[in-house]
């Protein structure tokens, strides 16, 4: 192939749809069906086609068409991993190579140049795709360049590198999908007809992995288009360029041993050269030259050329999964890839028809997969070869559902609704003329809350699965039952359950399930914040998050909960919770907000903030450390803050990990060993972070009056650059105080190393703690209770006092009535005769109990347990280990005399 100076990127443009129909519906008596309609469809097996000896089944849970040519299909995998069954669910786009109205392509970074990274969705919506996925690996620490090569449009954007086992994907021209190793083969002749050979094409820095140079750009020569964004070419080469501007095939400038300080303008190229490239250019070329180039990729594998202008696309990727219908041993090293991740990967059929863009998810409702599951998979819903491209948290997939115009998230990635910047992506693109109206769908939430308004709309697609404007009909709507009232367009769930919702215009109607979703469907409630300072006056946001079981987060409105305070008298508007005045002596009160019978509360006390560390005065040692054998290097230090806190000092904690393996820590340590001390039992956290975007662990290590190590959670991904501030719930961590915080840290975990930065630096300032006067265990009654199996009687703080019902023991659990040990310790309990639900409250604990129920909720998170409370003799009787311990509470068990002491 030929070089020219066309502008190697994305070809498509953003805006560059078809116009819309406006279409009505007079004489239309029937709505072809399509697969999809809003409602996951019955499940059902794949047949297998990987070994008889693989117990993994795969089950089909939906199906619908993103345009003419492409569905989108999403599969549950089940399988046996440590005896235990594991589920995952994947999501897989199969496109027809063979329909004109459907391409693949190759997306990068920001409006298509590389040295610029863009989430996977923010890549789809710049080039108009309908669908996407992540794509190639790249180096989190180096320019934004992918490893592999990159067609886009029949235009090399990237040469692959001088790795071994490292495969790539593309489509000809002709709809022929290729999966092979390439290497790449090219040269640049002088004016003068002297030859040299052309190492790549827009290539970052790396280490080959063939011949006997550590360093890609050293005595070689490069080629960067404008599809280079940045003017460094590439950064840490350990080389230094001499760099020739060629525009219309002639040389107009030479550069200086450095290189220019400019991008590659949009009319030419730049060659980049070093050492015995750089030799050349002084003995063969001149300003005024023209100078010719030639390139070809070659396949690893057969040893054929193959000119690049003949591809639609390629994308570089990993090892290869599957070869001829089956599992395939790895091409390349997977170790640092390893465990139960997200996954993404490409294939094709036998028949070389189909591609199979494949995501695996791994939030919530999914675990994950390890390679050889995904391998497995991968045979099972059809694909003849495939390989791996970047997955873990750059895992990805962004469609447009049905009759809709605007693309979203497939599926939560690894950080939730997040996506990680990437280099580039594959996009699937329609290319289908405007058709006429196939079919309605109803748009809009499939589960809403009870009390929530939702506004639903009426939605077309024409005969080639594209959107189609129907906003001139006017539809009647209606709900099936009384879970669901609707006025106009506009929804209200009333009570939990499924109604089926219709629009009807004319003769045609649409019709979709909506879920009204109920207490029993939640995992959590979450409140903005778990404690408050009780003072009359006192305001503080209340926000209320409620999490489904299926992982789905939805903010509860206001009328949707039913709040009560205890210990003062409040209000809540507008999600402001207000204390209007404080009963008399109240130490604690609490808020406690239920959404169909589901609580959460909020602990409030007379409280006070205190500063604990701003690092303007320190007067104790703090050192860097890291854990044995890491390699890991680094400092801790205080020093002038930068950016928001540049007036202030911080601990800046700055971590090389290079040269390390493993589970990697980078500490600041306080005051030697020892820490510095928290003296009072505190409730909540608040740390001013900067964060440097490495997606590295941020942590805090504190020993409690115990001797436990507690360990909190300051971010799970530092996903931030500059400062913030991050607030902490301590009071679920089940910390004794006084306690002392030892370490802040930043942590590298084996799986995903080569997803995160191993050199950074991130800073603390400001901690500060919540410590309310009478919070969990601190200021709440100690002692001991002594009760006997079968007796009325018991001990409290060496008093004998009597019950009205005695403790039990059923299925080798005892039970006892939790009235008399709150009696001792501190507390008090309610029961809703109505819910058959025990309400017990404690410190900075609320705990709801329903009869016969195993599962409970424990500050607004649903729990298991082993065995449930039951009513005997009138008498509610609960699990005393669980509700003792869950409450702070020791107990000891006396098989002889079948006595148990419970002490705080």
């Amino acid at each position: 192939m030929k070089w020219h100076n066309d502008r190697m990127g994305n070809e498509h443009k953003k805006g560059a749809g078809k116009k819309w129909m406006v279409v009505s519906l007079a004489g239309l008596l029937f709505i072809t069906p399509v697969i999809g309609s809003g409602i996951p469809l019955n499940g059902h097996s794949i047949a297998s086609v990987a070994s008889a000896a693989t117990a993994a089944t795969v089950t089909k849970l939906s199906e619908s068409p993103v345009t003419s040519g492409a569905i989108l299909t999403k599969y549950k995998f089940t399988t046996t991993r440590s005896g235990k069954q594991a589920t995952a669910l994947a999501d897989v786009i199969k496109v027809d190579l063979q329909n004109p109205n459907v391409k693949m392509d190759v997306m990068n970074g920001q409006d298509g140049q590389l040295t610029t990274k863009q989430s996977t969705g923010g890549m789809v919506k710049e080039t108009g795709a309908v669908a996407g996925v992540n794509g190639d690996y790249f180096n989190t620490t180096g320019d934004g360049a992918p490893i592999g090569g990159q067609v886009t449009s029949g235009e090399l954007v990237s040469t692959p590198s001088d790795l071994k086992g490292m495969y790539s994907f593309a489509v000809t021209k002709g709809g022929t999908p290729v999966i092979d190793q390439f290497s790449f083969d090219g040269t640049v002749t002088a004016q003068d007809g002297f030859t040299f050979p052309l190492a790549g094409v827009n290539k970052a820095s790396y280490t080959p992995e063939s011949g006997t140079s550590n360093y890609s750009h050293a005595n070689a020569m490069y080629i960067y288009t404008s599809a280079w964004k940045s003017p460094v070419r590439p950064k840490n080469s350990s080389t230094t360029p001499v760099e020739v501007l060629v525009q219309n095939n002639v040389i107009t400038q030479i550069s200086e041993p450095g290189g220019f300080d400019f991008a590659v303008p949009e009319d030419g190229y730049i060659l980049r050269t070093h050492g015995t490239a750089a030799q050349f250019v002084t003995n063969h070329m001149a300003v005024g030259q023209t100078i010719t180039t030639d390139y070809k990729l070659l396949s690893k594998t057969s040893g054929q050329s193959l000119d690049p202008a003949n591809l639609q696309m390629m994308i570089g990727g990993h090892t290869i999964l599957v070869n001829n219908g089956a599992a395939s041993a790895f091409s390349r090293d997977v170790s640092s890839i390893g465990g139960y991740r997200a996954r993404t990967a490409l294939g094709y059929s036998k028949d070389q028809r189909y591609a199979y863009i494949v995501a695996v998810e791994k939030n919530d409702n999914s675990s994950g997969m390890s390679l050889s599951e995904l391998q497995t998979f991968m045979v099972k819903v059809g694909v003849w070869k495939g390989m791996n491209l970047d997955g873990g948290g750059s895992t990805t997939m962004v469609d447009r559902p049905l009759g809709e115009t605007n693309t979203q998230l497939t599926f939560n990635t690894e950080y939730g609704t997040t996506q990680r910047s990437v280099v580039n992506a594959v996009g699937v693109y329609t290319e289908a003329p405007q058709g006429s109206l196939l079919g309605l769908k109803i748009s809009g939430s499939s589960a809403i809350l009870i009390g929530q308004q939702a506004s639903f709309q009426l939605k077309g697609y024409d005969t080639y699965y594209n959107p189609i404007d129907v906003s001139s009909l006017t539809p009647a709507w209606k709900s099936s039952n009384g879970n669901i009232v609707v006025s106009g367009q506009t929804l209200k769930g009333v009570k939990p359950g499924t109604s089926t919702i219709t629009a009807v215009n004319g003769k045609a109607s649409a019709s979709m399930q909506v879920k009204v979703i109920g207490g029993d469907d939640l995992s959590a409630l979450n409140v903005g914040t778990a404690t408050a300072p009780l003072k009359a006056g006192s305001t503080v946001s209340v926000p209320v998050t409620a999490v489904t079981k299926d992982g789905q987060s939805i903010t509860v409105p206001a009328g949707s909960l039913k709040w009560e305070f205890i210990g003062f008298k409040g209000s809540v508007q507008d999600d402001k919770l207000t204390v209007a005045s404080v009963n008399a002596i109240t130490k604690v009160g609490y808020a406690i907000a239920r959404y169909n019978g589901f609580s959460t509360v909020v602990v409030l006390s007379v409280a006070g903030e205190d500063m604990w560390e701003n690092f303007e005065n320190v007067t104790y040692p703090i050192d860097f450390t890291t854990n044995s054998g890491s390699q890991v290097t680094g400092s801790a230090q205080v020093t002038q803050g930068t950016g928001d806190h540049a007036n202030s000092k911080v601990l800046q904690l700055q971590y090389d990990m290079t040269a390390g393996t493993g589970k990697m820590y980078a500490y600041a340590q306080l005051n030697g060993t020892s820490g510095k001390g928290i003296n009072a039992a505190a409730t909540s956290m608040s740390i001013d972070a900067m964060g440097d975007s490495s997606l590295n662990w941020m942590r805090a290590e504190l020993t409690d009056a115990k001797g436990q190590t507690v360990y909190v959670d300051l971010a799970k991904a530092i996903d931030w650059t500059g400062w913030k501030t991050i607030n902490v719930d301590l009071s679920s961590l089940g910390i004794a105080f006084p306690a002392q915080l030892k370490r802040l840290y930043v942590v590298n975990v084996e799986d995903g190393q080569d997803e995160r930065a191993k050199t950074g630096t991130v800073a603390f300032d400001n901690i500060k703690f919540t410590m309310p006067s009478l919070s969990s265990e601190a200021g709440l009654p100690t002692g001991k209770v002594i009760m006997a199996v079968g007796q009325k009687s018991y001990m409290s703080n060496g008093q004998k006092k009597s019950m009205d019902a005695a403790p039990v023991i059923k299925n080798g659990t005892t039970y006892i009535p939790v009235k008399y040990v709150l009696d001792t310790f501190g507390g008090q309990a309610t029961w809703d005769s109505a819910n058959q639900r025990i309400s017990v409250l404690r410190g900075g604990k609320l705990m709801d109990l329903t009869v016969g129920k195993k599962e409970y909720i424990l500050n607004g998170k649903r729990k298991s347990a082993e065995v449930a409370p039951f009513i005997t003799q009138g008498r509610t009787l609960v699990p005393l280990r669980l509700v003792s311990e869950q409450l702070g509470l020791q107990v000891n068990w006396e098989q002889n005399t079948k006595t148990i002491t419970i002490q705080s």
